[in-house]
């Protein structure tokens, strides 16, 4: 039965955009590797890594001159990277990040399948790629998880003492509890950030809708409440699984974030205060009224990054309709928005 749970489990965790959002091209005679949705950029890097499970995956580096930390980005369950190139290049300007994005195995244009451990051996592969290609070091490192990529960043945080920082954004507590209330954790589960957080020794911020009704906002708090540095979540009222970027907080609270763990760890103690005085969250997923049909009960079909509003300093624009209507593409296993930037404000 528990096998059969868990491999329930990890099939409903999977939605992969059919077909991939975007192809590779490479110029034969610079040999620089682009996305087929996208023109070069002179800042931006796109390469294929090799993982220890023997897949070989798709990921980009967003390169910001005023950067002193790196962000590694994990995305959720129905998302490539055609999708969510446009709020990678938004992110690392507007918090001077840079920033790693990487495609599961199976997603896009790498290669495998997608699976709870090889999601594991992908993002080792990108911070692997990080340490040598680009010199990064822990400490610089910031891992952000969304979704079903909250999974992969617990799990490597778990192993690195000396991280700066993670972010979770809208997480499970594990795959199981997002389709039932249980109580204990079960060996054939999936994604057991639940029995992970508390291993985890760095700052961590959580940001969660209130009104999320595909992974309850219960997950989110009661991650928060278990982790042993917390700085002051974001519950946003009213947001949903798909929709937190739009709202102005969530850049804002983002940019806080970063400033505060960049400073010296003397300088971190009055938003550790801060954050042990903020209403404690709900404990257990029994309040849960029901149980939720899937892991991200395929989060509801998105469309391309490309179709947001993006920033200009304060000011938006929205691309113009013939290109708009060249990156549209059928994706009846993504999602509205898991990524999309319709209204973020810089501030």
């Amino acid at each position: 039965m528990g096998g059969v749970t868990s491999s329930m489990a990890a099939k409903l965790a999977f939605f992969p955009p059919n077909p991939p959002t975007y192809n590779l091209l490479t110029d034969s005679t610079t040999g620089l590797t682009t996305l087929s949705l996208f023109p070069h950029r002179e800042n931006v890097e796109i390469m294929k890594l090799s993982t220890r499970r023997g897949t070989e995956i798709v990921a980009v580096y967003v390169r910001n001159p005023m950067a002193s930390t790196t962000v590694v980005y994990s995305h959720g369950n129905a998302a490539d990277l055609g999708q969510m190139y446009e709020l990678f290049i938004q992110l690392s300007i507007h918090l001077r990040v840079n920033i790693m994005g990487y495609d599961y195995s199976g997603y896009g244009q790498s290669s495998g399948k997608p699976s709870e451990h090889n999601t594991y051996a992908d993002i080792e592969a990108a911070y692997k790629c990080l340490e040598e290609k680009y010199g990064a070091k822990e400490e610089d490192i910031i891992l952000y998880g969304q979704s079903v990529g909250s999974g992969p960043t617990l799990d490597l945080a778990t192993r690195l003492p000396r991280l700066r920082a993670i972010v979770l954004h809208s997480p499970i507590l594990s795959g199981l509890r997002v389709m039932y209330p249980v109580k204990h954790t079960y060996w054939f589960d999936i994604y057991k950030n639940i029995d992970k957080i508390p291993l985890v020794s760095c700052p961590v911020l959580v940001i969660h809708g209130t009104s999320d009704d595909v992974v309850d906002c219960s997950h989110g708090k009661q991650l928060w409440s278990l982790c042993k540095e917390k700085y002051e979540p974001l519950w946003l009222k009213g947001g949903n699984h798909c929709n937190l970027e739009v709202f102005p907080e969530y850049i804002r609270h983002l940019k806080k974030f970063i400033s505060a763990v960049e400073k010296s760890p003397a300088q971190r103690n009055l938003w550790r205060r801060n954050a042990d005085r903020v209403e404690p969250s709900r404990r257990s997923t029994d309040c849960f009224e029901a149980s939720r049909r899937s892991t991200d009960r395929r989060e509801k079909p998105r469309p391309s990054a490309d179709s947001s509003k993006i920033i200009r300093g304060n000011d938006f624009r929205v691309f113009n309709a013939l290109r708009l209507e060249k990156l549209k593409m059928p994706l009846e296993r993504g999602r509205k928005s898991i990524d999309r930037l319709d209204r973020i404000r810089a501030r």
